[in-house]
């Protein structure tokens, strides 16, 4: 199992720790671990709020930003292809720094415990995770959390 994670910082967020993007590879790659995936790719994109609310208006019609977006390349139910010499594109992940940051305020925890947590929960509604009533939001972040403690980020 390999996990490829192309990381992108756009705009004045170029100036961010390269440490912190190494974080969340490591977050990913665990979760990719967890979850047994075959070779795969996830391309990782970190915004500002104006470039996260004009996604989410745009893909979601949703007219506010948001904390992190997922687009998905291939469906849930769709069976691996694992005779392919290319690693499984699984999808995109976008998310808004600076919501990372109010948020790990708000919630009185590390940047890094957020972004880490901004970038699996992003992963797993890649993989097909959601959050849509009690007990799908239960295994969720049941996940997270379990991906996140391998990962040296507890609560």
């Amino acid at each position: 199992m390999n996990l490829n994670v192309e990381l992108e910082v756009r705009s004045h967020l170029e100036q961010l720790p390269s440490a912190l993007l190494t974080l969340m590879e490591q977050c990913l790659a665990e979760a990719a671990e967890m979850e047994e995936l075959p070779d795969s790719e996830v391309s990782v994109t970190i915004v500002d709020d104006g470039e996260i609310h004009r996604l989410n208006k745009e893909y979601r019609q949703v007219d506010r930003p948001t904390d992190v977006l997922s687009f998905p390349q291939w469906d849930p139910e769709e069976e691996w292809n694992l005779d392919a010499a290319v690693p499984i594109p699984l999808g995109d992940i976008v998310i808004s720094f600076p919501r990372a940051q109010e948020q790990a305020q708000a919630y009185n925890h590390s940047l890094e415990r957020e972004l880490g947590f901004l970038a699996v929960h992003g992963f797993l509604h890649l993989l097909g995770y959601d959050h849509g009533n009690k007990q799908a939001e239960r295994e969720m972040f049941s996940r997270q959390e379990e991906i996140l403690s391998r990962a040296g980020l507890k609560r």
